[in-house]
C-alpha cells in the first residue's frame, strides 16, 4: 500500500499565504480562494496540508512519561512535569491547545463546494476525512483540558477570544461528526495513513471507552472487527515486527502517523537511544512498568512463588522483552554489534560505562530502554531523521475494548475471554484462567493488566490511569503516580548465558541509591493547565481548577 505523500503537503502549503496570528495559535498559512479551489487537485492538495500535524508521532511517544509506565529526565522537553505533578500555569508543560489544524480543516470545508468534481462520492470521502481529522484534534484537547472552544474562522483577535464550551458539548460535537460522516469514507484507505471507516470507527469508540460510555464502544470495536480488514500479527516476532520500518503495512495497523525520509522525519527516535548508542534517554520505561508483566505461567509477580526480585527479568511474558531493553538482554548496539545491555555497572572490562544510570544525563535513568520502535538500531540510516510510523490505532486495542466494555455491561463470557484470549496467545501467553476471572471485578484487574503491558510504549497509558478508578472511586492515578520513582541497583555478568539472569538486583540497596524523583499526582491534575501565554491571548478561556 502507498503511504501518503507528504512532499504534497508541501507543496500544498506553498500555495499559503499568512494570516494574523490569534486565538492560541493560528495557522500562517490559508489557501487563497483566488488562486486556489479549482479543481479537485486544489482540493488534495490541501486536504494533505490537514493531515500534516493531525497527530504527532513525537507526542505519542512521549506521552507515557506522564504516567507511571515512563520517565523524562529533561524538563524543558515538556513531560516529565506531567509525571511528578508539578505542572502550574507559568510550567505548563507540553503544549497540546493547537488550533492549526482544525483551523486548516475549517477552510477545506468553507471552500470545497467551489470545485466542481467528476465523482461525488470522492468529494463525500474527501469531506468525511477532513471533518474525521477536525473531531479528533478536538477530542485530543477536550479528553487533556478538559472543554475547549468550538471555533469558525474568525477574522480578528478579538473574535477569536471566545469562552471554552463544557466537555460534554464538545464530546456531543465530535460524536455527531464521527457518526455523521463514517459512512461517506471509503471502506478501506487509499493511502497508507489516509482515514477511512476504520479509523474513524477506532477514535469513536476510543472517545466512547474514555468516557465510560459501553454500549458504543464495544458497537464501534464490532464495527471494526465486521470490516475484516485487520487481523493480529502472530508470534512474537510478529509483534516486534508491529513497531519496526518493515512492519508499517501490518493488517494490525488501522491507523498511524506518517513520516517518510528525508521530507518529513521523526527526531525523536534518536532521543530515545541510550548514551551509549548517541541518544538522550529522554523517554524510559519504569520498573513500575516491568512489574506488571505477568510471568510466563500466567501469575503476577506477587502470586508465582518462583519470581525471584534478584532475577526480575526472568520467565517474564515476553512482551517485556519485546517492548523493553533491560540490564542482561542482548541487543544491537549503534555501531552495529550484539553486546549485553548493562546500565548497573560503573565499568565495563575495564572501562567506563557510559551507559551506567548516573554516569551522564543521557544515560536512562530507569536503567531500562525501549525496545519498540529502536529495535534493531541498524534498521534507521540516522536516529535523528527516521521514517518511523507510531502507531495511533492497532486492532489490538479494538479486541481489548470489546472485552473492558462487553465486562463492564454483562460481566465474563465465553467471547470476552476470546478477545482477550487473542492478543495474549499470538506472544504464546497462556489463556485467561477462567476459574479465576470468573466475576467482572476480577475480570477487570486481568483486563487492566493485558491493556497495560500491551501497549506500553503506545502513549496509551496516562488516559487509562485517569479514566479506571479504585475501589474508593478515586482516580487509579492517585496510587501509582504518588509514589518514589525508583531505579534498581545491581551487576550484570557480562559472560553469563542466560540472557535473564544476568543482572542481579541487590533488593537491599540504599533508599538514596535508588531514588529517581518523588511523583505526585493531585485531582487537579487529571486536566492538564493552559499555559498563560494562552490565558494571556484569550481572557475569556478560564483556568482549570486548581490551577
Amino acid at each position: 500500500m502507498k503511504y501518503i505523500n507528504y512532499i504534497l503537503a508541501g507543496t500544498a502549503l506553498a500555495f499559503m499565504a499568512s494570516c494574523n496570528d490569534f486565538l492560541d495559535t493560528i495557522p500562517l498559512d490559508a489557501l487563497s480562494p483566488g488562486s486556489t479551489w479549482k479543481t479537485e487537485v486544489d482540493a488534495q492538495k490541501f486536504l494533505v496540508g490537514c493531515y500534516d500535524g493531525w497527530e504527532s508521532g513525537g507526542e505519542i511517544l512521549y506521552m507515557d512519561c506522564a504516567s507511571d509506565f515512563a520517565y523524562n529526565n529533561f524538563s524543558w522537553e515538556g513531560y516529565k512535569n506531567f509525571g511528578n505533578g508539578s505542572v502550574t500555569a507559568a510550567n505548563p508543560g507540553a503544549n497540546f491547545y493547537n488550533y492549526t489544524t482544525i483551523r486548516r480543516c475549517n477552510t477545506f470545508l468553507e471552500n470545497i463546494d467551489q470545485v466542481t468534481f467528476a465523482d461525488e462520492k470522492v468529494k463525500k470521502d474527501l469531506i468525511a476525512q477532513v471533518r474525521v481529522i477536525r473531531a479528533y484534534r478536538y477530542f485530543k484537547m477536550n479528553w487533556l483540558y478538559g472543554g475547549v472552544p468550538i471555533i469558525e474562522n474568525y477574522k480578528s483577535a478579538q473574535e477569536a477570544q471566545v469562552p471554552r464550551e463544557s466537555e460534554e458539548k464538545v464530546r456531543k460535537f465530535i460524536e455527531t461528526e464521527l457518526d455523521e460522516c463514517t459512512p461517506d469514507l471509503n471502506v478501506k484507505p487509499s493511502e497508507r495513513g489516509r482515514i477511512a471507516q476504520g479509523a474513524a470507527l477506532a477514535i469513536r469508540m476510543r472517545e466512547a471507552l474514555y468516557y465510560g460510555d459501553w454500549s458504543t464502544a464495544k458497537a464501534k470495536a464490532q464495527a471494526i472487527i465486521d470490516l475484516n480488514q485487520y487481523g493480529l500479527e502472530q508470534g512474537t516476532e510478529g509483534y516486534s515486527k508491529l513497531f519496526q520500518l518493515a512492519g508499517q503495512d501490518s493488517p494490525e495497523i488501522i491507523l498511524a502517523v506518517q513520516y517518510v525520509t528525508p521530507t518529513k522525519v521523526l527526531g525523536v527516535i534518536g532521543q530515545m537511544y541510550n548514551n551509549g548508542d548517541g541518544g538522550w534517554s529522554s523517554i524510559v520505561p519504569t520498573h513500575q512498568l516491568v512489574d506488571t508483566y505477568e510471568m510466563k505461567t500466567g501469575l503476577t509477580i506477587e502470586e508465582d512463588t518462583s519470581y525471584d526480585p534478584t532475577h526480575p527479568f526472568k520467565n517474564r511474558d515476553p512482551r517485556l522483552g519485546l517492548s523493553i531493553i533491560y540490564p542482561g538482554a542482548d541487543y544491537i548496539a549503534g555501531d552495529g554489534v550484539k553486546k549485553v545491555f548493562n546500565t548497573l555497572d560503573k565499568t565495563v572490562n575495564g572501562g567506563n560505562n557510559s551507559n551506567y544510570m548516573t554516569a551522564a544525563d543521557n544515560a536512562s535513568k530507569t536503567g531500562l530502554t525501549w525496545n519498540k520502535y529502536l529495535a534493531p538500531i541498524t534498521q534507521y540510516s540516522d536516529i535523528w531523521k527516521t521514517a518511523a510510523c507510531p502507531i495511533v490505532f492497532r486492532y489490538a486495542e479494538v479486541l481489548l475494548t470489546w472485552a473492558e466494555a462487553e465486562n463492564e455491561l454483562s460481566g465474563p463470557s465465553p467471547e470476552v475471554y476470546n478477545k482477550i484470549n487473542q492478543v495474549r496467545q499470538r506472544v504464546g501467553m497462556p489463556k485467561v484462567d477462567e476459574a479465576k476471572y470468573n466475576t467482572a471485578a476480577k475480570l477487570r484487574e486481568l483486563i487492566w493488566r493485558e491493556r497495560g503491558v500491551e501497549f506500553a510504549g503506545e502513549g496509551l497509558r496516562r488516559a487509562d490511569i485517569l479514566r479506571w478508578k479504585t475501589a474508593d472511586g478515586k482516580m487509579l492515578a492517585e496510587k501509582v503516580l504518588n509514589v518514589r520513582l525508583e531505579r534498581r541497583v545491581g551487576t550484570v555478568d557480562m559472560a553469563g548465558a542466560d540472557s535473564e539472569t544476568r543482572a542481579t538486583i541487590n533488593v537491599n540497596a540504599l533508599a538514596e541509591d535508588k531514588l529517581i524523583e518523588v511523583r505526585k499526582f493531585e485531582p487537579k491534575n487529571r486536566y492538564f493547565p493552559f499555559g498563560q501565554s494562552i490565558l494571556d491571548k484569550n481572557p475569556n478561556l478560564k483556568q482549570n481548577e486548581g490551577y
